[in-house]
């Protein structure tokens, strides 16, 4: 028999389905909880633990929670070398007591990107992410940040 010219047919593609969502929240690092928001002791200068702290070894990744912008990224006092984020949501989330920085000031970054590595810079007890969710940019708007995390799906 003559073979066929005609190109073998080939099944109908299906279209491919919408790219996943990129994720718009991400734990900070993936760690256990230490010492717990609203903490009462005279360690703090407010009187009250601003954040939340994951003990984690120094050298851990520390990624972003939002999308947003790095507004400082450098020495923070009492925090040690520290990351301030502005979410594109309008909230702000610092990262403290960092042993390294893998983000610039104005930068614009990702959930779940890497912004820098946990250390015991500044005032700390030991290696630990310092992590503090704010309304403003400033000391002193801090918000619970373990609830703004798992009311964004978060599990922590």
């Amino acid at each position: 028999a003559k073979p066929s010219t005609r190109p073998a047919t080939r099944p109908a593609t299906k279209p491919r389905p919408p790219a996943t969502e990129e994720r718009r929240y991400s734990a900070p690092v993936s760690a256990g909880i230490g010492t717990r928001y609203g903490k009462p002791g005279s360690s703090w200068s407010s009187g009250y633990h601003t954040g939340v702290d994951f003990p984690v070894p120094t050298g851990t990744s520390v990624k972003a929670v939002a999308g947003g912008r790095i507004v400082s990224a450098g020495w923070g006092g009492a925090y040690g070398y520290q990351i301030v984020l502005r979410h594109d949501d309008g909230r702000y989330s610092q990262y403290a007591h960092l042993s390294a920085l893998a983000v610039r000031d104005g930068q614009r970054v990702t959930a779940g990107q890497r912004i820098g590595r946990s250390g015991s810079t500044g005032n700390s007890s030991g290696p630990h992410l310092h992590f503090e969710v704010r309304t403003g940019p400033g000391y002193g708007s801090d918000i619970d940040p373990l609830a703004y995390l798992r009311a964004r799906g978060v599990s922590l």
